[in-house]
């Protein structure tokens, strides 16, 4: 059986090229009006770095692997877990990688090759812990030809409010409304508010030209101002 039979795969969108080594495609979190985003980097060796596994047609990972061979999956937090053991089945001599604090999460579901600290750098694409999450949580450096782009998950939300029931919790809980460190990543993500409130301003001095939430739009205009606000409201 193979990984795509062994799950249903929900609609999603197509695979949408960022920059000549940056694509992504946005789905949803199955059971929530919420929706996730798994994002594809090219390394500056060819392998293909796949952050945040989630189940896409078989067309679309046809495509995926014509541009790149799967070297790397990445498993951004303990909660991202879902699919990470079907695309191991399908890719298994790809390597998994998580946050060093996520490695015993993420085990549950699947052996962890590599964390963070211990991906070697690439000229394309280097990977950090952030700090004040108990290195739960990282952030991706991307660098192409139009300049940096920085790969967040549930450390950055930028969902906009949305109608319903459905998006009157999102309001609720205050996950919806912008870019935001939000309240639940406030309170089961983050120990050290002013660690992470440095470590986002200090990101925001390399000048980036995109930012990736794990859910929500793509920041591709002020991407260093919208750092800088993300981390004085925290």
């Amino acid at each position: 059986m193979s990984a795509l039979e062994s799950w249903n795969v929900l609609p999603h969108g197509p695979v949408v090229e960022l920059a000549e080594n940056l694509r992504c495609v946005e789905g949803p979190v199955p059971g929530m009006a919420l929706k996730r985003r798994m994002t594809l980097i090219k390394r500056e060796s060819g392998g293909l770095v796949i952050h945040g596994p989630m189940l896409i047609g078989d067309a679309e990972l046809k495509q995926i692997e014509a541009w790149a061979e799967p070297e790397l999956l990445v498993v951004p937090n303990g909660f991202h877990r879902l699919d990470i053991a079907r695309f191991k089945r399908r890719y298994p001599n790809a390597k998994v990688v998580c946050p060093a604090g996520a490695k015993r999460k993420v085990e549950q579901k699947a052996p962890v090759d590599l964390t963070y600290a211990e991906v070697p750098e690439d000229a394309a694409l280097s990977f950090e812990h952030l700090a004040g999450v108990k290195e739960r949580e990282g952030v991706l450096r991307v660098r192409s030809r139009d300049g940096l782009t920085l790969v967040f998950n549930d450390a950055l939300f930028n969902v906009p409010h949305q109608g319903g029931m459905h998006g009157l919790i999102l309001r609720w809980i205050g996950s919806s409304g912008g870019p935001r460190v939000t309240l639940i990543a406030r309170t089961f993500l983050v120990d050290d508010k002013p660690s992470l409130r440095a470590c986002l301003e200090k990101l925001s001095q390399e000048q980036p030209v995109r930012l990736i939430p794990g859910h929500g739009d793509l920041i591709d205009a002020a991407a260093p101002e919208v750092l800088r606000e993300v981390a004085g409201r925290l």
